[in-house]
């Protein structure tokens, strides 16, 4: 495929989307309409749609209209690139522009930063002056971490093998645990060092949450909301600690059991049930359902869907979760409260208010 046509193709898929097609589902039902496309032209594209989504707000505004034609037509006017080149109308390229699609003169932070409008206040008051560096920051491609299974291997060991099947990583400052792969990403599934448990997919945020807590060798420790079991896998790295698993929704949890043994980990999975029957435990870690918006680089359309409405029920159930976890520790446990989110609403905000009406904490 030209470069024109990839445009063309990213057009098409954002315009799915904005019509309310999950994004993934999208990519794909695109990919077998179109048998053509090789593996460069499908990871090209995939990076066209999601730069877009990053940048939806922005793009927008430099491409006089929030479509997919849009965005696209924003997104080249934002590399400096002339339009007329991917825009011709020739063969597959995407029709030519015309005069009613101008950038426009004046836009708010908001749209600059792709914040919607009614978060902007929030993610202001939360961040302070961090704001807009912490928005900009949203805007680009999330980089892959990778966590070391210090269990199996040490870090030196795994950059090295990493570096034999061509993949290149450097240590992160999150935690002593955490790569970060600057070649060589699409690799990482097939190579030696992941099939064979040494190391694991995981932000380097995810890993700098575990590395803070108090572990103790003989602790029995909960991971109340496991999803899909990075942290629990991170827990049981740790010697001499027993870790359980649950999640509100099992189906989370279902890979779990196949992860925990490639990486040579002893994971208790529990039902809701198993949970109390198991307590006290010494350490409950909620990880909580929430916003996502520090990871909206890698699901930015998340930060499109997000409403006010949503955020204050995802408050209630944070306080719930909270609520429901604290009974399940020892007398003298500690109770970890965690979240994906960079918002106060859904950090501070909740501590205060368990603490407030849990006054035995």
């Amino acid at each position: 495929m030209t470069p024109a046509a990839r445009v063309q193709a990213s057009i098409e898929i954002l315009d799915d989307i904005l019509a309310g097609a999950p994004v993934e589902k999208a990519l794909t039902g695109w990919a077998r309409r179109s048998r053509f496309a090789g593996s460069k032209d499908r990871a090209a594209i995939r990076d066209h749609v999601f730069d877009a989504l990053r940048h939806k707000r922005s793009f927008a505004a430099q491409g006089g209209a929030g479509t997919g034609r849009g965005l696209m037509l924003g997104s080249v006017r934002a590399a400096g690139t002339d339009p007329s080149v991917l825009f011709s109308g020739e063969r597959y390229a995407p029709e030519p522009v015309d005069g009613t699609e101008n950038a426009r003169e004046f836009i708010s932070d908001a749209e600059r930063y792709d914040i919607p409008d009614w978060l902007w206040p929030e993610f202001k008051q939360s961040l302070g002056e961090e704001a807009e560096a912490a928005a900009m920051a949203l805007q680009n491609r999330a980089p892959v971490h990778l966590r070391v299974n210090v269990a199996k291997t040490d870090v030196a060991e795994a950059i090295d093998l990493l570096e034999a099947d061509g993949i290149t990583a450097v240590e992160h400052p999150a935690c002593d645990t955490a790569l970060e792969v600057t070649v060589g990403t699409r690799k990482i599934s097939q190579c030696r060092a992941y099939t064979q448990g040494l190391v694991e997919l995981q932000d380097a945020a995810s890993q700098a949450v575990v590395a803070a807590l108090p572990l103790q060798p003989g602790m029995r420790v909960l991971d109340y909301c496991a999803g899909g079991g990075g942290k629990a896998l991170a827990l049981a790295a740790h010697k001499g600690v027993q870790v359980y698993a649950h999640d509100a929704n099992p189906g989370r949890m279902r890979d779990l059991p196949a992860r925990a043994q490639r990486a040579g980990a002893n994971i208790s999975v529990l039902t809701s049930d198993d949970v109390e029957k198991k307590a006290p435990f010494d350490l409950v870690l909620t990880d909580v359902p929430c916003s996502g918006s520090g990871s909206w680089r890698r699901a930015p359309a998340g930060k499109w869907s997000l409403t006010a409405e949503q955020l204050k029920e995802l408050f209630s159930i944070q306080i719930r979760i909270l609520e429901t976890a604290s009974v399940l520790l020892k007398r003298d446990g500690t109770l970890a409260y965690a979240t994906c989110s960079m918002l106060n609403a859904e950090n501070e905000a909740v501590m205060a208010t368990f603490l407030k009406e849990n006054s035995d904490w």
